[in-house]
């Protein structure tokens, strides 16, 4: 099967993404919350901490956690994170109401992340990615906060190049975040095999674009949502239908 029809459409459709101009990004069904994350002069460590939350849980239940303790803090700054004990982050993570499925481990991970953001980066979370430094080296930043594995990093990177327009030195670091929208839909698409694995979606995805494998991330979860479904696919509504070998 030849392959670059299809890598072409996505990569086409992921520059598209990529140019667009800058907006607010709807990590939640929140204004307000979407306005804390979306302050990268201000409150920097506020998208960090949702990354590090973002696991095991609904992704927007997890983008919700800094907002909710922020309006019981009634307020975010990072001085008023650094006089919090472990058990005061485990409190105002698991009362009245428990904010993720893993109170304890998630909010040691959010305890020790304040405190990294705190001691390494000066409280300035944006040094993480300020100075227009390697992918990789942004990538790398993100899995030395506890709990935060490749995944995460390689999105938190995509979210910064592509959506906050965070300008990097390259993009080759930026993998695709194969969750089971990505999968199903490469799968379909002819690129792997049916139900293929995390790590085999990420190595196609390389090989495929390896200036910037991620760009192919958004098109496909947009595709997978939207029409790629997993029952009832609405193949003649999506724009791949003409170069999808399985399209009905």
């Amino acid at each position: 099967m030849n392959e670059n029809p299809i890598r072409d459409r996505l990569v086409e459709h992921g520059e598209v993404l990529f140019q667009a101009p800058k907006q607010i990004i709807e990590f939640t069904s929140i204004e307000d919350a979407d306005v804390l994350l979306n302050d990268l002069g201000m409150h920097p460590h506020a998208f960090v901490l949702a990354c590090v939350m973002d696991r095991q849980i609904k992704a927007e239940r997890a983008w919700l956690i800094p907002y909710k303790i922020s309006q019981k803090l009634q307020g975010f700054s990072i001085e008023l994170l650094s006089s919090l004990s472990l058990n005061k982050v485990n409190r105002l993570m698991s009362e009245p109401e428990s904010l993720h499925r893993f109170v304890d481990k998630m909010s040691r991970f959010f305890y020790l992340a304040i405190g990294r953001i705190k001691n390494q980066y000066a409280g300035d979370a944006s040094r993480i990615w300020k100075g227009k430094p390697a992918s990789a080296e942004v990538v790398y930043r993100f899995l030395e906060f506890d709990g935060v594995g490749p995944k995460i990093g390689s999105m938190a990177t995509n979210i910064l190049a592509r959506d906050f327009k965070i300008p990097f030195a390259d993009y080759f670091s930026i993998d695709i975040s194969a969750d089971v929208h990505v999968r199903r839909v490469f799968a379909r698409l002819g690129l792997c095999s049916e139900d293929p694995s995390v790590e085999q979606v990420i190595y196609k995805a390389k090989a495929l674009h390896p200036e910037f494998p991620g760009i192919m991330d958004l098109p496909c979860w947009e595709i997978g949502r939207n029409w790629c479904k997993s029952h009832s696919p609405v193949c003649n509504e999506c724009y791949m239908q003409d170069v999808c070998p399985t399209a009905c």
